[in-house]
């Protein structure tokens, strides 16, 4: 079948690889001049690289880091809270923790959709194609040059912003505030402070997390083959008027990022120092939505399921997205009809919807806060499975859920309905 991807990040290369290798034609509609990924590192959890892997994703073109260590420790005095050891992930799960810069996983991702080899035909990746328009029932999508392209399904990736979730569920979903703002800054290992009584903060594969009271938190691990550290600075929101202008291009002082961490350990502050081209955002929640597709339009990544950083998770579950949707559309009619798709999306929603509704709900608070998420995510629970309680149970639940395994399940069960 034809399939039309609005968006080009993560998520929507992610969707076009498992579509393009479930035997589709596949279309990315890209509203930038040049196809590229912005921001600072992100998790691969085992969820997620699960799928990837399946796909033959390459982690040395991608330069990931394996996750070897897990920490929360006191930001003023560094003593430790809890340490899980991450090096065994690949046996627990089948699957590694990886650790990746943005532009190295969009890079790995664009080739895995776009190269003459692999399975399926390549993607083609259409530039500067806004859309400004979707017709659910038509299967079709508007161009800001007034062009109307259509397919047998549309994939919505188009980010928190996109317009296909009023076509969906009549309405976007509301942004607000949780009080919190963060920093984000990357830091070259050739940067940081000639200073011995620092070396052990930077071991390779080691995530740190350094809490105080409240949210503040600075969490920080490495990327690109262990020669740039990611640093992300959870802290109280000081600019409430800005909580309706979602903006991840703000910039930030050293000063205002060491006014929030004043009282942490004196070799923090060092790092601190160092840091460079600081970016800080309001962190915004938005609440689970009941559906993500109608007629011949799906949602997917962050337009269906925007989620906070707590857990590492917002990359993962797009991924999630995409393997489900690789798998669900797979022996279908040789002419699939809207009747074809839309069964189709019900089972996608029904492997999707309620893992990144909890998913979704479980970022916004760290592992170590349980308390704050319990009831809001009992609900989107398994049936007979409580709210995990600690970071090891956390990354359990997180990390052992086969998203292909259960869609695989899902598909076969439909078809023999059918």
């Amino acid at each position: 079948m034809k399939v039309i991807i609005v968006g080009g990040g993560i998520g929507g290369l992610a969707a076009a690889i498992g579509l393009r290798r479930a035997g589709h034609h596949v279309t990315i509609f890209e509203r930038s001049s040049f196809l590229h990924e912005i921001g600072a590192a992100i998790n691969i959890c085992p969820n997620a690289y699960r799928v990837l892997s399946h796909w033959g994703f390459n982690v040395d073109l991608a330069r990931t880091v394996t996750a070897r260590q897990s920490m929360v420790a006191h930001g003023s005095s560094l003593k430790p809270v809890t340490q899980v050891d991450c090096s065994k992930c690949g046996e627990a799960y089948g699957a590694p923790w990886l650790l990746v810069h943005r532009v190295d996983l969009h890079s790995e991702l664009r080739r895995l959709a776009t190269s003459e080899e692999g399975p399926g035909l390549p993607v083609e990746i259409v530039l500067n194609s806004k859309v400004v328009g979707y017709d659910p029932l038509e299967g079709s999508v508007t161009l800001a040059d007034g062009s109307v392209c259509g397919a047998d399904l549309v994939v919505a990736a188009d980010g928190v912003h996109t317009s296909a979730m009023h076509h969906v569920n009549g309405h976007a979903t509301r942004p607000v505030s949780t009080g919190s703002a963060v920093f984000r800054f990357l830091l070259s290992k050739e940067d940081l402070p000639n200073d011995p009584t620092l070396e052990a903060h930077f071991g390779d594969g080691v995530m740190r997390v350094m809490a105080a009271e409240g949210v503040r938190r600075l969490v920080w691990y490495p990327c690109a083959n262990n020669t740039v550290l990611n640093f992300v600075g959870i802290h109280p929101n000081d600019h409430m008027s800005d909580h309706e202008q979602e903006s991840w291009d703000r910039s930030a002082t050293v000063n205002d990022v060491l006014a929030q961490y004043h009282d942490f350990h004196p070799s923090i502050l060092k790092i601190i120092r160092k840091a460079t081209n600081i970016k800080r955002w309001p962190l915004l929640y938005r609440e689970p939505v009941p559906s993500w597709s109608r007629d011949r339009l799906v949602l997917i990544g962050d337009a269906a399921h925007p989620m906070l950083p707590h857990q590492g998770q917002g990359g993962g579950q797009a991924i999630e997205d995409a393997g489900a949707l690789s798998v669900i559309f797979t022996r279908l009619p040789a002419k699939p009809t809207a009747d074809d798709i839309r069964d189709r999306l019900a089972v996608f929603e029904r492997v999707r919807i309620k893992r990144a509704s909890v998913m979704q709900i479980f970022s916004n608070a760290g592992q170590d806060q349980a308390w704050k998420i319990r009831e809001d995510a009992q609900q989107y629970m398994p049936e007979g499975v409580d709210v995990p309680s600690s970071p090891l149970e956390f990354m359990e639940y997180n990390f052992s859920y086969d998203v292909l395994k259960d869609s695989r399940e899902q598909l076969a069960a439909f078809l023999e309905k059918s």
